[in-house]
């Protein structure tokens, strides 16, 4: 039988506030980064050098815009996929060492990024443009940094750390 106050007592231990903190701040600076870019830069690209710039585009996929389709379907079930790998990610969150931990509020916090635009715009604004001559990335965002980041992290951890 689950014990909803033992539950409760491993989610709010003052560890697994810290690591909230931390899931707040990059969710933070996604948020603020996002809400300037898209009040700014929504009708033009902005140059910053010869590899980067600023170009708003909506992506209804996943990361990097896989996936990206315009079946209202495909997008929920996405989103409601999106929301499970969160939530499954905040019990390992809980579960693990403080190392761990650090590594999936990473992941998290730019995943919630995400979420929240997809709930709130439809549609997640990715702006940053990694180019080389003709050659051009993914446009992604500043979430999609931490998740990768994130997932960089912990695959490293898995082949080279016991």
């Amino acid at each position: 039988m689950i014990d909803l106050k033992e539950i409760k007592n491993k989610i709010f231990r003052k560890e697994n506030l810290y690591f909230l903190i931390i899931i707040l701040f990059i969710f933070s600076i996604d948020r603020y980064l996002k809400i300037e870019i898209i009040k700014n830069f929504s009708e033009n690209t902005f140059y910053i050098n010869d590899f980067v710039n600023f170009d708003l585009i909506w992506n209804t996929g996943i990361g990097f815009g896989i996936f990206s389709s315009n079946s209202q379907l495909i997008y929920n079930l996405f989103s409601c996929l999106i929301f499970l790998v969160i939530i499954f990610l905040m019990f390992y969150l809980i579960r693990s060492d403080k190392n761990e931990k650090l590594i999936f509020s990473i992941i998290i916090g730019g995943a919630i990024g995400n979420f929240y635009d997809r709930l709130v715009y439809k549609a997640v604004p990715d702006f940053i443009d990694i180019h080389f001559a003709n050659f051009h990335w993914f446009t992604f965002n500043v979430a999609d940094i931490f998740i990768t980041l994130g997932v960089m992290i912990y695959l490293f951890k898995g082949f080279f750390i016991k």
